[in-house]
């Protein structure tokens, strides 16, 4: 039996995991990390992407983050995000729809343009879709 740890993945609006894992990765501000039993402690920012787990079962499940921290304490590791979705539930077309919206934003900038928005909606949007892509490729789709 492989050694675990426990993960709470929360939300602004809901917890939506809490369990005992083998492995998580996820992206934090300066790369990818991954988190097993016995990591050192960590405190680092999330930027929007996939979180992937791996359950004390062997099961993959990902979930979709629009950024927030990554926390590591002994025998712990949570994840404080505004917004934590399974990527099961990330909408494709709306992401999609959200990427162009931003893409046109920042390719036609009118006298109020606020770039720093734009370019933050597309990360966003962008993350959803990797996250879809990480999610068909596990279904070998």
């Amino acid at each position: 039996m492989a050694m675990t740890i426990h993960c709470d993945i929360v939300s602004a609006e809901q917890e939506i995991f809490s369990g005992l894992v083998e492995m998580l990765v996820a992206t934090g501000s300066l790369g990818e990390l991954g988190i097993s039993y016995g990591h050192a402690p960590l405190l680092t920012s999330l930027i929007p992407g996939p979180v992937r787990i791996i359950t004390q079962n062997g099961e993959e499940e990902i979930f979709y983050v629009s950024g927030g921290f990554l926390e590591i304490q002994p025998g712990i590791v949570s994840i404080l995000a505004d917004t934590a979705i399974r990527a099961d539930d990330v909408d494709e077309a709306a992401a999609e729809e959200a990427r162009q919206a931003a893409e046109q934003a920042l390719a036609n900038q009118s006298g109020e343009f606020d770039y720093g928005r734009a370019s933050s909606q597309l990360a966003e949007a962008a993350a959803q879709l990797l996250t879809i892509q990480k999610i068909r490729r596990k279904a070998g789709k």
